[in-house]
């Protein structure tokens, strides 16, 4: 089945350690002047959307805010959904921009508490605190759960490994709301009008991008630029649907395969 609809991950496949990725930008120019319905998927939950569109935007890469999933936009519909109206927030950067602009409120003593990749915030008086939130009863949501991501400066602890912390401290689990959460997948379909098998996702990424995409019915494309590794892959148990060399590759690829 040709594709009609492309998921592309930003952090390793559009852009690494903050530097454009050879190639994205004529990509995006591509399914832009053909047509084709794309959405940028990003588990960043340091910067918000308005944020990262300018960003992409400053690199030549002409994209808008509605061209971007986060999981802080994603756990704003669940607010909403839900008829909440504030949460506590463990993250640093200007992702509370993300809350903050749809109405939610952010503070100390919520019934729901959001954990995103914090950083330097990650220290042990605030797990302490999200730790006795969750046992009071707050409802624990995690915006990510991936183990590891490139910053500038090399590979660096995401939000997982604290979250799964959290989680075997308290006895609860999380929901979770960016990749690989099916949920997540599902609204990123949704966003660009699309089924599940008419999509692919393009990420560097072989549990939360590849896995989580392919758990939802979606093809993946594994780049072996940003944090890819040969040997993860190997240990995975997970096989993408295509390997290749990065963006760049990306509708050769399909071209090559009569898949557009």
């Amino acid at each position: 089945m040709k594709i009609r609809g492309i998921l592309i991950d930003i952090d390793g496949v559009i852009r690494t350690a903050g530097k454009k990725i050879p190639g994205a930008e004529e990509t995006v120019g591509f399914l832009k002047h053909h047509d084709i319905p794309f959405l940028l998927l990003s588990n960043t939950t340091r910067t918000c959307r308005k944020t990262i569109a300018r960003n992409l935007v400053s690199a030549g890469i002409a994209v808008s805010v509605g061209d971007i999933l986060t999981p802080a936009a994603a756990a704003v519909r669940y607010l909403k959904g839900k008829g909440i109206a504030e949460c506590s927030l463990l993250a640093t950067g200007d992702v509370d921009t993300d809350f903050a602009d749809e109405g939610i409120t952010i503070r100390n003593d919520s019934s729901v508490i959001i954990v995103g990749d914090a950083g330097d915030n990650f220290t042990y008086p605030s797990l302490v605190s999200v730790f006795r939130q969750v046992l009071q009863g707050a409802e624990l949501i995690a915006l990510e759960r991936d183990r590891y991501w490139m910053d500038t400066d090399g590979l660096t602890l995401a939000a997982g490994p604290f979250v799964a912390g959290i989680e075997y401290a308290t006895g609860v689990s999380a929901r979770v709301m960016g990749k690989p959460s099916p949920s997540f997948f599902e609204q990123a379909c949704d966003a660009i009008g699309m089924r599940s098998d008419e999509c692919i996702m393009v990420g560097d990424d072989i549990y939360s991008d590849i896995g989580g995409a392919q758990a939802a019915g979606i093809r993946g494309f594994l780049v072996t630029t940003g944090k890819y590794n040969k040997e993860t892959v190997a240990a995975s148990g997970i096989t993408p649907h295509t390997v290749i060399d990065s963006i760049a590759s990306l509708i050769p690829s399909l071209q090559a395969q009569n898949l557009l």
